[in-house]
């Protein structure tokens, strides 16, 4: 799924915004998606699942860190995130459809953080970009 100029300019134009906040963002991003979607806490046992705790924060920087090597490398997501791709297919074995509810959490975190600046089109921008991301982390899957 490849994205438009203006697609590509919409996702760094937000990026631009959320980089700086990507502890808070991914922290958030992760509340979301234990709270909307328990079964995937399975996945963490060993963590503080706690609003705001440091495992958290820390977990959800590493996620939005690679949504930050994705948006660098809008034309080649797939090379940038092949390494995270192979550990999560070879060694976590995290359920494929995690990766489609994350990126949901991940785009109501960012609409809620920047409603002004998230139009229709920038929505759709982000969404078709999330799911580019989320198709190469289950690629190797397959």
């Amino acid at each position: 799924m490849t994205l438009t100029q203006s697609e590509k300019a919409a996702v760094v134009a937000i990026w631009a915004k959320a980089a700086t906040q990507s502890e808070a963002l991914g922290a958030e991003s992760l509340e979301r998606l234990f709270a909307s979607y328990p079964s995937t806490k399975t996945y963490f046992p060993h963590f503080d699942l706690s609003q705001g705790s440091a495992q958290l924060r820390s977990h959800g920087t590493k996620i939005i860190n690679a949504i930050g090597e994705a948006v660098k490398h809008v034309d080649d997501i797939r090379g940038a995130l092949a390494k995270l791709s192979e550990l999560h297919a070879y060694i976590l074995r995290v359920d494929p459809v995690n990766f489609k509810l994350l990126s949901h959490c991940i785009l109501c975190s960012l609409a809620n953080r920047y409603p002004s600046d998230f139009t229709p089109e920038v929505h759709a921008a982000w969404d078709k970009f999330l799911s580019s991301v989320s198709s190469v982390l289950t690629e190797k899957y397959r």
